[in-house]
């Protein structure tokens, strides 16, 4: 195969690129006065409606050609039969599994029947804990779970259990815990009960130096709080069973972790258990039958009818045909305000790489730079440079049509907003005689609109941008399933922590990080330096 700037599709794309430049959005509406419906898409009740961007049926099916050459078909086949995708780490990313029913084989063994044992020990635990059956310290009905975790470990369960309070009727109050800073444990802790208070470990490794220490300290709480039965207290979820029993945690009470599931991916596994002990096992198992909905539309349709290789492939084009550098996500639902930060995560962890899979550098620009917040704050804030700065910046408006909320006049106005934004910024606006109230208008953006936001709906959703986020690695040629400049600053900063545990002048790295390293020892606290660390 040809490099990827040097195919036809992109050859083409690029001349045509130099036609749209000088297209306008309002043009393009009045050229085609079936826009709107030749431009969007419906999957089970969610609408993507994508008719407000720099393209034309030309457009997209040059972008669909694009995709066809650069062999998604077949990758995507691979990526769901449990081919090893993630190649540079030779296994499979079987995140579809973990919400799929026909059996899938790694290596030659079937994982399905393991999936399904998990998720039937998931229902027991979490009924048992919701019904008070499995309780804490003297037979205390668990009130509060802390999970701790980091990266898609926390981000996924922490999206999934606010996305869906509205369910959490019957459930404990779950806590999360990723930040090694202290101040993060210290503020969860301080209005806890420790008797009532279950505690899940979520680290593949088991050796995640974050996630151990801060399990550590919420260890040392609950023993000085119920003394040596504090580890029945725990939950695991790993793939090092040993180190976990080591740690304390019954054998009984650890879930897996397969190696053939990455961190940001993990939702849909085990670690969605704070989901389930929150909003009951039927609103998990409600997850992960919308993602499954999600994964078999993926599949089974062509290119230019498929949500995510759409969405995808206006990335691409926005990406490296108009140099743009960033994508905003704009929920206007509260509840997701999360879902900027879990997408980050999902996209720039994956495709923030320059190295492609046969080993040589990428010859065009990768992953964009993702963030948002939620409507209508995020109009307070950085709208002024959506709608009048010089960069261009493709946006995603998502929201909701029924919120689970009474407040009509209030859902009103915020769904006045969402539409009055990607209208205006698409048309512009001349509104006084000053340049400085002009509105150029021309800016592309995506309107996702979800009939309601429940566990079905949300698994939809985040499965929509997960095939996303596959189909522009494919057509990069990139690995989305490692994540090596996430390992060099962990490695790094192990070597560094021994240096801390002293009052020497730091030596053996660059100028710098040794100023650095000598000014903080200078200046911690002065009852450290005289103790020692303990």
């Amino acid at each position: 195969m040809s490099t990827l700037t040097d195919s036809a599709a992109w050859l083409a794309l690029k001349s045509h690129q130099q036609t749209m430049a000088h297209a306008g959005i309002t043009q393009l509406f009045e050229a085609d006065p079936q826009r709107f419906a030749n431009f969007s898409l419906r999957v089970d009740g969610m609408l993507l409606d994508y008719s407000k961007n720099l393209v034309n049926h030309d457009s997209m099916q040059l972008l669909a050609q694009l995709a066809r050459e650069r062999g998604l078909g077949e990758r995507m086949r691979e990526l769901f039969r449990g081919g090893k995708v993630n190649a540079t780490e030779n296994r499979a990313a079987l995140h579809t599994a973990l919400r799929g029913e026909q059996p899938v084989l790694v290596d030659g063994v079937d994982v399905m029947p393991q999936v399904r044992a998990t998720l039937e020990r998931m229902q027991i635990f979490s009924d048992g804990v919701r019904a008070g059956s499995i309780s804490g310290h003297g037979g205390r009905r668990y009130s509060d779970v802390i999970h701790i975790g980091i990266g898609g470990s926390n981000l996924g369960p922490l999206l999934a259990t606010q996305a869906l309070a509205p369910y959490a009727a019957g459930g404990p109050r779950v806590h999360f815990v990723s930040n090694i800073d202290m101040a993060a444990v210290q503020r969860t802790l301080a209005p806890l009960d420790a008797a009532g208070t279950l505690v899940i470990v979520v680290s593949k490794t088991f050796s995640t130096i974050e996630t151990l220490a801060n399990a550590r300290t919420v260890r040392d709480w609950l023993t000085r709080a119920v003394g040596d039965t504090a580890g029945r207290q725990f939950v695991a979820i790993t793939a090092n069973t040993q180190r976990a029993v080591e740690f304390g945690i019954s054998e009984e009470n650890i879930f897996p972790f397969w190696d053939w599931v990455g961190g940001r991916y993990s939702l849909w596994s085990a670690v969605g258990l704070p989901v389930a002990l929150a909003c009951g096992m039927p609103a998990f198992r409600d997850l992960l039958r919308g993602a499954h909905e999600m994964d078999e539309h993926f599949r089974n349709s062509a290119s230019e009818k498929s949500m995510p290789v759409l969405l995808a492939m206006l990335g691409i084009w926005y990406n490296n045909f108009f140099g743009a550098a960033t994508q905003a996500i704009l929920p206007y639902d509260e509840s997701l305000a999360l879902l900027p930060a879990y997408l980050q995560q999902l996209d720039m962890e994956s495709s923030g790489k320059r190295v492609g899979t046969d080993g040589a550098d990428i010859d065009c620009d990768s992953g964009m730079i993702i963030w948002g917040a939620a409507g209508t704050d995020a109009q307070h804030s950085f709208f002024q440079l959506l709608h009048q700065g010089t960069r261009l910046v493709p946006a995603d408006f998502i929201a909701v049509c029924q919120p689970h909320h009474t407040g009509e006049e209030h859902h009103a106005i915020l769904m006045a907003n969402f539409f009055a934004q990607t209208a205006a910024l698409m048309n512009g606006a001349a509104i006084a005689a000053t340049a400085q109230e002009c509105f150029p208008g021309n800016r592309p953006s995506n309107s996702l609109l979800i009939d309601r936001l429940t566990p079905r709906s949300l698994g939809l959703l985040l499965a929509l941008y997960e095939h996303k986020v596959f189909v522009q690695n494919v057509i990069w040629g990139i690995n989305p399933f490692d994540q090596p400049g996430v390992e060099l600053g962990k490695k790094l900063a192990t070597r560094i922590l021994p240096d801390l545990d002293n009052n020497a002048p730091a030596n053996g790295y660059d100028d710098s990080t040794n100023g650095l390293i000598d000014f903080y020892k200078a200046n911690r606290d002065t009852r450290y330096r005289e103790r020692g660390p303990q």
